[in-house]
């Protein structure tokens, strides 16, 4: 038989089986909906991470007070004017900061509540990151208080053709400190542009005070949340973090931006390989259903075979004939599932804020996974139509 002869007789074949054709498509369209969507999302969590990590800048140092602790993270304390100036004494530190976060505030400006984070930072803030970069008006000075600078969405929210909030105006925040709840104007000097995370933190979705303000306001003492140091260069980053434990032993975290992209890298693989192993034993329950259906589809069309047989059909001809079937289950089904998953990972994306971007080798690879998994599947069945005698075949029936 001529090949486009196999091709007719094949696309024949699956027309007249159109029930059994769709199951054998959607088991293989979940499997690669799965592969396809899970590993976008992942790879759009690790570029994500990589943005924060390049916001946070190469040659920092978060210092964290506490130690890290299997199963309950940093178990934190704080640190103090001591801790800060042990640190900035350091050879290879050229700067370092000290930062109050985890604060919360209320304020309401032209009918619209708005509930930042609150972080607290001296006028050095801006000369460790240089990443976070001020849009309009200007950073912090010494001897700034009761003054703020605002995140990009907080002064320009998203859903706003035009900035709510501009240099010069006033908000009135509340806070709640112990139970109690304090207010404070403070006047706008100055608003970021569009940044992004850093560690965790939304910068856009901040407002930033002096750490002198922020201490008074939340009643920290001369207490902050962590530190930010600055290595003299990218070569003294790992002594530096070195030189910080020996100093302060266990009772400090230190983070630096490779650190952190290795811990992240490893855990992301944990999680593709464990999505991985999901999606492939749902294509392995697809062949299954490959392999039933067209067994059943053999036994059915015992006649048909034979009659090709006595028209001068070869055992490889009709061999090829059911691969091309079971071919055509892997083809529809891993576009469809590819594309399904794409779809998926891109509406999983905007929901949780991630940026994801689909790539054709992840469609391509999840395509060929799909029509291995259905050829492979389709053997067993196709040898034994190929094995059939026309005699036996056509007695048979």
């Amino acid at each position: 038989m001529r090949i486009l002869d196999i091709i007719y007789y094949s696309v024949q074949g699956v027309s007249e089986q159109k029930f059994r054709f769709i199951l054998n498509i959607v088991g293989i369209l979940i499997g690669c909906a799965a592969i396809t969507g899970l590993i976008t999302v992942t790879i759009g969590l690790g570029a994500n991470v990589e943005d924060q990590l390049s916001v946070f800048g190469p040659q920092n140092v978060m210092v964290v007070p506490g130690r890290l602790v299997p199963g309950r993270g940093i178990v934190a304390d704080s640190f103090n004017w001591r801790d800060l100036n042990l640190i900035q004494r350091l050879p290879r530190v050229s700067e370092a900061t000290p930062v109050v976060a985890n604060k919360f505030c209320t304020f309401t400006y032209k009918g619209r509540v708005f509930r930042p984070e609150v972080i607290g930072v001296t006028e050095q803030y801006a000369n460790v990151n240089k990443e976070i970069k001020i849009a309009e008006g200007r950073n912090f000075v010494r001897g700034d208080v009761n003054v703020v600078i605002l995140g990009a969405n907080i002064a320009h929210p998203q859903d706003q053709s035009e900035a709510i909030l501009k240099l010069g105006d006033r908000i009135r925040i509340t806070i709640i400190v112990r139970g109690a709840q304090k207010e404070a104007t403070l006047r706008v000097i100055g608003i970021v542009e569009r940044t992004g995370l850093s560690f965790g933190v939304n910068v856009d979705n901040s407002v930033v005070l002096p750490l002198q303000t922020a201490q008074q306001l939340y009643e920290t003492g001369g207490e902050f949340d962590y530190i930010v140091a600055q290595a003299r260069s990218l070569d003294e980053v790992d002594r530096l973090a070195d030189d910080i434990k020996e100093r302060f032993g266990a009772r400090v975290t230190v983070v630096t931006a490779e650190f952190a992209k290795q811990q992240i890298d490893s855990i992301l693989g944990v999680i593709q390989q464990v999505l991985g192993g999901v999606a492939t034993i749902s294509l392995l329950v697809a062949g299954v259903g490959i392999v039933n259906t067209m067994t059943v589809s053999v036994k059915e069309r015992v006649k048909e075979i034979g009659t090709l047989k006595a028209l001068g059909a070869k055992s490889k001809d009709v061999l090829f004939l059911f691969m091309f079937e079971s071919m055509y289950t892997g083809v529809l089904g891993g576009l469809l599932g590819a594309g399904l998953g794409f779809g998926l990972g891109f509406i999983i994306g905007n929901q949780i804020g991630l940026p994801v971007s689909p790539q054709l080798s992840i469609g391509v690879l999840t395509v060929f996974f799909a029509i291995v998994t259905s050829v492979v599947s389709g053997i067993y069945p196709s040898w034994r139509a190929a094995k059939l005698s026309p005699v036996d075949a056509l007695r048979n029936e």
